[in-house]
């Protein structure tokens, strides 16, 4: 479950004006959405098991800069950190002591973070996800995303937008595990450092490469 969480390392921001369905929405945020910070609550929902589902939340800040620049700092309940500077995908466990460092370009593919943080318009998205608007659901315009490589990690995911904001986001992977991040306090275009996209492992730790 905690690997889970870790893994979404993902991107999200906003769109503005009235939009007719979810693909507009997200067309829009593609365009416009430059930078951007929240605050943010992940439930994940482990397949059932013995008759009993297992559920994990999470809550921490996202923060983003395009193009491939994002910070999901975990604070409840442990630690960790999660940096792409652009280069290089760092994944900071405070209770394992351990910093897990992995090519950016070779990890992020078809994941939420690629669509939602690096791709330049919805052409080049369309390379690797299979996009469907759905039906309006609980006040959000939805658009689902499937990958086309068959081979990773996430299944499909949904991102749910409210007027100006992405208030959700739906994902589903190879494991049946579903993560729902929630998103509020978005500030799009907001002026962020660039040393927020930076990490340095803490001598102390240990450093995997992968």
């Amino acid at each position: 479950m905690k690997k889970t969480i870790a893994a979404v390392a993902l991107a999200a921001m906003g769109v503005s004006g009235a939009w007719a369905d979810g693909l507009s929405s997200l067309e829009n945020f593609i365009r416009t959405a430059k930078s951007g910070r929240a605050d943010f609550t992940q439930v994940v929902t482990g397949p059932a098991k013995d008759g009993q589902v297992r559920t994990k939340t999470s809550s921490g800040t996202f923060e983003f800069a395009r193009p491939d620049r994002f910070r999901f700092a975990y604070k409840k309940p442990f630690e960790q950190t999660i940096v792409a500077d652009g280069k290089n995908l760092w994944l900071h466990d405070v209770d394992l002591n351990q910093v897990t460092q992995r090519t950016q370009s070779k990890v992020l593919g078809s994941t939420p973070a690629a669509l939602l943080a690096s791709s330049p318009d919805l052409e080049t998205l369309r390379r690797d996800f299979e996009l469907q608007s759905l039906p309006e659901k609980d006040g959000l315009q939805w658009v689902q995303a499937t990958p086309k490589a068959k081979e990773g990690q996430l299944r499909s995911m949904k991102a749910g937008f409210r007027g100006n904001d992405l208030a959700a986001l739906e994902i589903l992977d190879g494991f049946g595990q579903r993560s729902v991040l929630t998103f509020t306090s978005m500030q799009l275009n907001a002026q962020i450092p660039a040393e927020t996209f930076s990490f340095k492992a803490p001598s102390s730790a240990d450093l995997v490469k992968q």
